[in-house]
């Protein structure tokens, strides 16, 4: 009887003790539930109708997720950002390497890298779009010193199909650069000293200790600058929006502002979920795929 009754005691405690810590976790899920699981569950609810704002919710299943691949400007767009993540994502991280090197390293005039790179990423992307729309202008400070060294024939960046892409791309890395600088640099700082010095026992020079031992020291955090850094590519909207509008043409157009035109500017919300959980499916099976090799290049 006595031992009954202190199992029956026990198991109070512990369910009183499991509804405490429900109850502690509760407005967390509930503030998640409300804001983020339920939008999401409606979004993707609203990618399978042709909602337009006004008409009803007429299911049409998948046929949004098809005319996608049917629509020549969403595959412009999709080509568009391909090209824009390629480029951006690799020289954004040499460079932000090299200048994280360049720190630690003790380069002169290297202290004044770090608040110099990385002002840009505390401006805001409108003031950056309308400052380098500026400079890209067929009159601009970068066209005129082009004319000043000599060059005739100079480009109209953002009003010509040619440059206008990559003219976007260059503001990018150089708004991003310091900020993944950063984050390079407070991982190498946390490399401890004495493998450095063990490596210059031995005989490694800097060049060796760096393909050696910063590198695949370095691994965890530079995954997950890999990752943030195509995620980033994938989002871009405000430079295309503040510089381009999407222009000339098409040969800005990017998918997010795609999804932008479609859902605000045409009302086709139903379209613009569509797309808009093709993005999340491309970011999450690139996320996978990062995630599936980490193990491989990382050191624990």
């Amino acid at each position: 009887m006595v031992m009954m009754m202190k199992k029956r005691s026990k198991n109070g405690r512990v369910i009183r003790n499991s509804i405490t810590g429900y109850l502690f976790v509760l407005p967390s899920f509930a503030g998640f539930a409300i804001f983020m699981l339920i939008p999401i569950l409606y979004g993707f609810y609203v990618s399978l109708t042709n909602y337009n704002g006004f008409n009803k919710f007429d299911f049409i299943g998948l046929q949004n997720y098809i005319n996608m691949f049917h629509d020549t400007y969403f595959l412009v767009s999709l080509k568009n950002n391909l090209l824009y993540a390629i480029v951006t994502v690799p020289l954004t991280i040499v460079l932000a390497l090299l200048l994280a090197v360049a720190v630690k390293a003790g380069v002169k005039g290297s202290g004044i890298f770090k608040s110099m790179y990385f002002f840009p990423q505390v401006c805001s992307y409108v003031a950056v779009g309308i400052v380098w729309g500026i400079i890209f202008s067929s009159n601009g400070p970068l066209n005129l010193a082009l004319k000043a060294f000599g060059a005739e024939n100079v480009p109209t960046w953002l009003q010509t199909s040619k440059w206008a892409l990559w003219a976007i791309m260059l503001v990018a890395i150089w708004k991003k650069l310091g900020y993944y600088m950063i984050m390079l640099l407070a991982g190498m700082q946390a490399i401890p000293k004495y493998i450095y010095e063990a490596a210059s026992v031995d005989g490694a020079n800097s060049v060796v200790q760096f393909f050696k031992i910063t590198l695949p020291m370095l691994s965890p955090t530079m995954f997950m600058v890999i990752i943030f850094s195509i995620i980033d590519s994938f989002q871009v909207f405000d430079l295309v929006s503040i510089m381009t509008n999407g222009g000339p043409g098409t040969a800005t157009n990017v998918l997010v502002f795609r999804i932008y035109q479609e859902g605000f500017k045409n009302l086709h919300y139903g379209y613009a979920a569509a797309m808009a959980y093709f993005l999340f499916a491309v970011i999450l099976v690139i996320t996978i795929i990062q995630f599936k090799f980490q193990a491989k290049y990382s050191v624990d």
